[in-house]
C-alpha cells in the first residue's frame, strides 16, 4: 500500500532534504509543491534520475485556496511544511489540509508559532486530522531524547540545552526567521521564575566533544513553554550559534544594534550576513551538535545530571532539524495514526526511530553520559 507525502518548499534546503529521504523509501510516493516552476522542475527531475523513483510535482501557492483541490484531487496522506520562515507566518497551510482532511507536520521551530498551533485544535480533531507543527531539532527531537531517559529521573530541575551549527550557511529563510528576535526580549525560566533575556546575547564558551569551543547566545525555541509543564524543570534556557566563532559575533553585534535603534530592519541585515557567512564557510570544518544538559534528582531520591550531544560530521548539521518530519512519514506509512487535533510535535516519534530515517551512523551519532556529582 502507497503512502502519498506532499513536501510544501520541496526544492528549498530542508524540504531538499526532506525529499533526498523520502524518495528512497519504499512504498512512498512523494510529491513536491512550490510557487518557482522552474525550480520545481528542476528538483523533480534531479529526484528522479538520481533515485530511478517517480515523483511529481505541484505548482501553486500552498497557503492559496487551490491547495486544498490538488490535496484531494492527489490523494496526499500527509503535508510536510517546509517553507519557512515561519516567524509571522499564518497557519493558511495547516488550514488547507485541515479542509481537505489530510494529516500535516511542520519544520518550524518558532516559539509562537509552534505552540499557538492549538488555536487549530477543535476543527482538527473534528476533520479527524492530526496537525503536528515543530517536527524538528526542537521540540521534536529535544524531547525525544528526554523522554528516552525519564524513567532515571524522579524529578528534573533544570534543562539547559543549545546548537551549535557547522559554518555551512543555511537557506536565507532560515537567517530570516534566527535573526527575527536578534535584541528582542526571550522568556525563559530560572528556578521557577519566568525572567527575560535578550536574544543573541549573552555570549558563552562551551567545549563540546568533538567539535572543540563554540561560541554560544540566547535563542528562543517552543521548548521554553512546553518542558514546564512536560517536565516540571524549574529551569529552562536554549542558546544556539554558528559553526564560526566570527558568527557568533555578528549576530550579537546585530542583535546590539537593533535594540539600541542603530539597525531598524534584521531582513535586510539577514540577506548581508548570509552572503557574508557563505563566503566564510571554506573555514568550517564542518561539525555541527546539539546538546542537552538535565539535573534533577534520581529515582532513588539523589542528585542526577545527565548530558546528551547528538554530533553531525561532514555538514551533515542540516539531516537534524530536517529527519523528524522523515521519520514521522515513516512511521505513519508502517501504520501508525498520530491522534486527531493540532499541537507541538512531541512523543510521536523515538530516538531510535529518527536515527533509523537519518540512516548515517558515519556521521551523525548520539552519546547520552549521566553524573550523580552534586548539581
Amino acid at each position: 500500500m502507497t503512502f502519498r507525502v506532499m513536501v510544501v518548499g520541496g526544492y528549498g534546503n530542508f524540504g531538499s532534504i526532506v525529499c533526498k529521504h523520502l524518495v528512497m523509501m519504499p512504498g512512498i510516493v512523494l510529491l513536491l509543491s512550490g510557487r518557482d516552476p522552474e525550480k520545481l522542475q528542476h528538483k523533480v527531475d534531479e529526484l528522479n534520475s538520481t533515485s530511478g523513483a517517480t515523483c511529481e510535482g505541484w505548482c501553486g501557492d500552498a497557503m492559496g485556496a487551490d491547495f486544498k483541490t490538488a490535496l484531494s484531487a492527489m490523494n496526499i496522506n500527509l503535508v510536510i511544511h517546509t517553507g519557512g520562515p515561519f516567524q509571522g507566518q499564518s497557519y493558511a497551510v495547516a488550514e488547507n489540509c485541515i479542509a481537505a482532511g489530510v494529516n500535516y507536520c511542520d519544520l518550524s521551530d518558532c516559539r509562537t508559532f509552534v505552540n499557538g498551533v492549538s488555536a487549530l485544535d477543535a476543527r482538527a480533531k473534528q476533520a479527524g486530522v492530526a496537525i503536528l507543527s515543530g517536527c524538528s531539532s526542537v521540540p521534536t527531537l529535544s524531547s525525544a531524547i528526554i523522554d528516552q531517559h525519564r524513567h532515571r529521573f524522579s524529578r528534573i530541575d533544570s534543562i539547559e540545552h543549545g546548537i551549535s551549527s557547522s559554518a555551512k550557511m543555511p537557506g536565507l529563510s532560515t537567517i530570516e526567521g534566527v535573526l527575527a528576535y536578534a535584541g528582542k526580549p526571550i522568556k525563559q525560566l530560572k528556578n521557577g521564575q519566568v525572567h527575560e533575556v535578550l536574544g543573541w546575547q549573552d555570549l558563552t564558551l562551551r567545549k563540546m566533544p568533538d567539535l572543540g569551543t563554540r561560541v554560544l547566545a540566547n535563542v528562543d525555541v517552543p521548548d521554553m513553554d512546553i518542558f514546564a509543564s512536560r517536565y516540571g524543570a524549574q529551569t529552562l534556557s536554549f542558546k544556539a550559534g554558528a559553526g564560526l566563532q566570527l558568527g557568533g559575533v555578528a549576530n550579537y553585534l546585530l542583535a546590539q544594534a537593533l535594540r539600541t535603534g542603530l539597525v531598524k530592519d534584521h531582513v535586510l541585515w539577514a540577506g548581508r550576513l548570509h552572503r557574508l557567512g557563505t563566503w566564510f564557510e571554506r573555514f568550517g570544518d564542518g561539525k555541527s551538535a546539539m546538546y542537552i544538559d538535565i539535573k534533577g534528582l534520581g529515582i532513588e531520591g539523589k542528585p542526577l545530571s545527565m548530558t546528551a550531544q547528538l554530533t553531525a560530521l561532514n555538514d551533515k548539521g542540516p539531516e537534524i532539524p530536517s529527519c523528524a518530519a522523515v521519520a514521522l512519514a515513516a512511521k505513519m506509512h508502517k501504520g501508525y495514526l498520530p491522534e486527531p487535533g493540532a499541537r507541538p510535535c512531541v512523543g510521536e516519534i523515538s530516538v531510535d526511530e529518527y536515527m533509523a530515517a537519518i540512516n548515517d551512523p558515519e556521521n551523525l551519532s548520539l552519546s547520552v553520559d549521566f553524573s550523580d556529582g552534586q548539581r
